[in-house]
């Protein structure tokens, strides 16, 4: 825990965090990485009934909604210690989308919605995925898609085609963005619809493979076709034609969820990577770690991680006393930064295991395949990087222009 970003609330909390991580998923971790994901349910049961019996469940829920209540900044830190294992967030009931979707209908749903979708999904019961992103349009260009969602009496009748809808294999409902009003101003055209996934003319195609890796169940990213799928009217979330702005309001701290995800996955890879430095025999009477290639990557990465860290709990703990508009260049610094330094890491430590570190005998592997995405996801790169570009740019001008 950083001293500066410490608070009462967290006490002892990162601790208990890490001793669950350590002690009870780890140990679990190989035999689980080597089977897809539906056949470790009945493990990833039982773990999330002792967190919750320990007191860890949902951690950014209100303590009213069973959770901890903790900030954005508290919750960033306690994050990075689940995120050490493929398994934390979702033993926590942390995970993506599912974390997202509970912040857009807590904040957006009408009491019926919650009733039905919100209150299953916090306690666990239930899961969700989020459809935006199409197979036909640049997903770097959101206000682009085919989908839509008309009107006809008291219902919305989808039709479209979405793609990488993350866990929607065995997610009980989805939270579609849709063409409502072809003709409204560019941002005002989609709307935010609840789809129940057993209505028909919802059909997953397939689970799509990462890196030649398909999986199943929350592992999964789901290909998915809608066809004259009917819901009713009061399947809008919030108003009509706010499907944009909802989005965008979800992406921002998922966004900062991403970066504290990743730096605690970061960390159990330089924690891997200096112990097989340590213990790999040359045969020569040296080990790996006397290699001034191997120690230059443990001082970069270091460096590298500890900076990273930093900004997300600065720009977290902006997000809570300023709101998510205040801090948007912040988010998207940190998104291609922290996902940047990821890769290295990860790439590094691979390295430093040779072969045995392209193999599911430790978590790098699965890792490097589906987090590879992590420059893609929830914007690209070069999107986040010209945006903040921009805004500089645009502050530089508007100070220049007030000396004139």
């Amino acid at each position: 825990m950083v001293e500066r970003y410490a608070t009462p609330r967290l006490g002892g909390l990162i601790d208990k965090y890490r001793r669950f991580v350590e002690t009870e998923i780890v140990p679990h971790e190989v035999v689980m990485l080597q089977r897809r994901f539906s056949k470790n349910l009945a493990l990833l049961d039982g773990l999330r009934m002792k967190a919750m019996n320990e007191g860890l469940w949902s951690p950014h829920l209100s303590e009213e909604e069973g959770g901890l209540g903790l900030t954005m900044m508290e919750f960033a830190q306690v994050s990075e210690e689940m995120a050490r294992t493929p398994f934390g967030h979702y033993v926590f009931n942390c995970q993506a989308p599912d974390i997202g979707n509970m912040e857009l209908l807590h904040r957006h749903a009408t009491d019926a919605q919650k009733e039905r979708f919100l209150k299953p999904l916090m306690r666990g019961e239930t899961r969700s995925c989020f459809c935006m992103t199409e197979p036909g349009f640049a997903g770097s260009n959101p206000v682009r898609m085919g989908t839509t969602a008309r009107r006809e009496g008291d219902e919305w009748v989808l039709d479209g085609h979405k793609w990488f809808a993350t866990g929607a294999d065995g997610s009980t409902f989805a939270v579609v963005m849709a063409v409502t009003n072809p003709e409204a101003p560019t941002h005002e055209r989609a709307s935010l619809v609840i789809v129940p996934t057993d209505t028909p003319g919802f059909e997953l195609l397939r689970n799509l493979p990462v890196m030649g890796e398909p999986d199943d169940g929350h592992h999964s990213h789901g290909e998915i076709l809608f066809k004259g799928c009917r819901v009713p009217a009061g399947n809008l979330l919030g108003p009509e034609g706010a499907g944009f702005r909802l989005a965008q309001e979800r992406l921002g701290p998922g966004r900062i969820h991403h970066c504290m995800r990743w730096i605690g996955i970061c960390e159990r890879a330089f924690d891997m990577m200096c112990t097989r430095a340590l213990s790999r025999d040359m045969g020569d009477g040296t080990v790996l770690a006397d290699r001034h290639t191997i120690r230059e990557w443990i001082a970069e990465s270091r460096a590298s991680i500890d900076a990273a860290r930093l900004m997300v709990l600065e720009t977290a703990d902006r997000l809570d006393r300023l709101g998510a508009p205040a801090v948007r260049d912040g988010i998207s610094t940190i998104k291609f930064f922290v996902a940047d330094i990821l890769m290295k890491v990860l790439d590094r430590a691979i390295q430093t295991h040779g072969a045995l570190g392209i193999t599911d005998d430790t978590p790098l592997a699965f890792w490097y395949r589906h987090e590879r995405g992590a420059r893609i996801y929830d914007g690209p790169d070069e999107v986040h990087k010209a945006a903040v570009a921009r805004s500089i740019l645009k502050r530089h001008a508007s100070a220049a222009k007030d000396k004139t």
